[in-house]
């Protein structure tokens, strides 16, 4: 009998050793995934953070008049692509999505003078950067005033991938007090005008002396505009980004 019971009783045990150490198994998969929500946002944060700095390009074998994406080679800009929208003076949206593309030779003229920005505790924010020829002939045919816009015929140094219109935030992103919206047609806006708070002067002129270290100039009569002098001679262009 002894023999006869043994192998039911050997079964019986197994069994039972199956069953807890599954038990245990369910036990630690439930602490496992009892991470507090804090620690897992901080996991989350710290991932997202490493992703981006895997995206930083490098400008290695790229030609000074191919185009980029300057996000895919710095983080530390801000934006507010104004005619990608209707936020605009033209009231209308010409972009078909936001996205701010350069020549490379002004991207990096662009980064250098972030940094300097960055040291006194300001980043630059965009408003418009290179402007494909065809949007220069959407912008004509709703305002055909070279006053305000250029002549798509000659195009612009926009249309070259030269010209940014910028403005200065603080790095939390607050922006500076530039005396008017971007976009404001009117002496208010001019370089030369001094009738403005004092605070305005000084931002103006943080704006323009870096700007110009680093190899841009400005025109009177927008203090957001910025032209860079080695692109001047480019072709107008009429590249396309695609929209994601």
């Amino acid at each position: 009998m002894i023999t006869k019971c043994a192998p039911r009783a050997l079964g019986f045990f197994f069994s039972l050793l199956i069953l807890l150490f599954s038990a245990c198994g369910d036990r630690n998969q439930t602490r496992k995934s009892d991470t507090p929500p804090l620690e897992q946002s901080n996991i989350l944060e710290t991932l997202s953070e490493d992703f981006k700095k895997e995206e930083i390009r490098s400008f290695d074998g790229l030609a000074d008049t191919t185009f980029v994406r300057l996000a895919d080679f710095s983080k530390d800009f801000a934006y507010d692509m104004r005619y990608a929208t209707t936020n605009n003076f033209l009231k209308a949206q010409v972009y078909d999505c936001a996205e701010c593309y350069t020549r490379v030779k002004t991207a990096k003229a662009l980064l250098k003078a972030n940094k300097v920005f960055m040291e006194q505790g300001y980043r630059i924010k965009f408003f418009d950067c290179y402007r494909p020829n065809s949007v220069q002939h959407k912008m004509w045919k709703i305002v055909p005033n070279p006053q305000y816009v250029a002549d798509p015929v000659k195009g612009s140094i926009h249309n070259k991938g030269g010209a940014v219109d910028i403005t200065l935030v603080s790095l939390e992103g607050k922006e500076l007090d530039m005396g008017t919206d971007f976009d404001f047609f009117g002496k208010r806006a001019y370089h030369d005008n001094t009738d403005l708070p004092a605070q305005v002067l000084q931002n103006r002129k943080l704006l323009k002396e870096t700007m110009e270290q680093h190899g841009f100039w400005s025109i009177r009569t927008e203090w957001w505009h910025y032209n860079l002098a080695a692109a001047s001679n480019d072709k107008v262009d009429d590249f396309k980004w695609e929209c994601n």
